[in-house]
């Protein structure tokens, strides 16, 4: 074991994995900085089986396990380093495909990376080859729920079939009926807003090699709106211009309506690994 793995003070962090072949060429890149570049600027490519882990020292100090679960609970200490890996992984990604690691990766021993390398291999090769090629995407829904319920009742069939009758009934029952319009707008805007996400993850998805609805906090909101879908798209690249193109058609075809689509990345593939 070289001298530096004996080292008692520090682990590795680990950022993602690749096969070494092609990680090999990057060795000599400028990479961005490591997640704790005080400590030790140098990034390790730690090999085994083919595949090639992408590492960095950390203390143990700050990244034992319990050292680690305090300073999360400082949420700019945990959104600084989470932005340096998210750089490092991103900026590897742009090369090749890889298996991006969650943040807060950390291995005692180096042979524990060579282990798990050893140990995962198939997996790990068959994940990266799913990847090749291809990116995730994001696509954020937003809109605007004042302007969805103005446009709801020429949007909902059920409404506008009321809205109709209401038109051809008497005063007394077109009063009535016009109160039943109003209690429904709320619920056939959800509705409406449900069946638009749906389209929209339906007909990307098709030129797409997976899909994943991610989760959405309370009350997300944003300048554009609330948030009311967040999807992840497994893109490949030669596919990409028909996929941004097809995401402009969806935007343009429901912005009338208050909704308004985002369009994120590329990003590092975590949601397909």
């Amino acid at each position: 074991m070289k001298q530096e793995d004996k080292r008692s003070d520090s682990a590795y962090y680990v950022y993602c994995v690749g096969e070494s072949a092609m990680l090999e060429p990057l060795r000599e890149r400028d990479f961005p900085p490591p997640i704790e570049p005080e400590s030790d600027p140098k990034f390790l490519f730690v090999n085994g089986a083919g595949l090639t882990a992408v590492a960095s020292r950390v203390p143990l100090a700050v990244y034992g396990e319990d050292a680690l679960r305090a300073r999360l609970e400082d949420a700019t200490w945990t959104a600084v380093r989470a932005m340096r890996h998210e750089r490092v992984v991103e900026f590897i990604a742009r090369e090749t495909s890889v298996v991006p690691l969650r943040f807060g990766t950390i291995y005692l021993e180096r042979s524990n990376i060579e282990e798990m390398l050893d140990d995962k291999r198939e997996e790990l090769l068959s994940i990266i080859e799913r990847l090749r090629d291809r990116e995730e995407w994001g696509v954020n829904l937003y809109c605007d729920r004042a302007r969805v319920l103005d446009a709801i009742v020429s949007l909902s069939p059920r409404l506008r079939e009321l809205t109709d009758e209401a038109e051809r009934a008497t005063p007394g029952q077109a009063y009535l009926m016009r109160k039943k319009i109003e209690a429904m707008r709320a619920d056939e805007a959800r509705t409406e807003i449900k069946r638009v996400s749906g389209e929209i993850e339906e007909r990307l998805s098709r030129l797409s090699d997976g899909a994943v609805r991610l989760r959405v906090l309370k009350d997300e909101a944003s300048e554009h709106g609330d948030t009311v879908a967040k999807l992840a798209f497994l893109v490949a690249r030669a596919r990409f211009e028909d996929f941004r193109a097809e995401a402009e058609r969806l935007a343009d075809e429901h912005a009338g309506a208050g909704f308004r689509l985002e369009l994120t990345g590329p990003w590092p593939a975590y949601n397909f690994t």
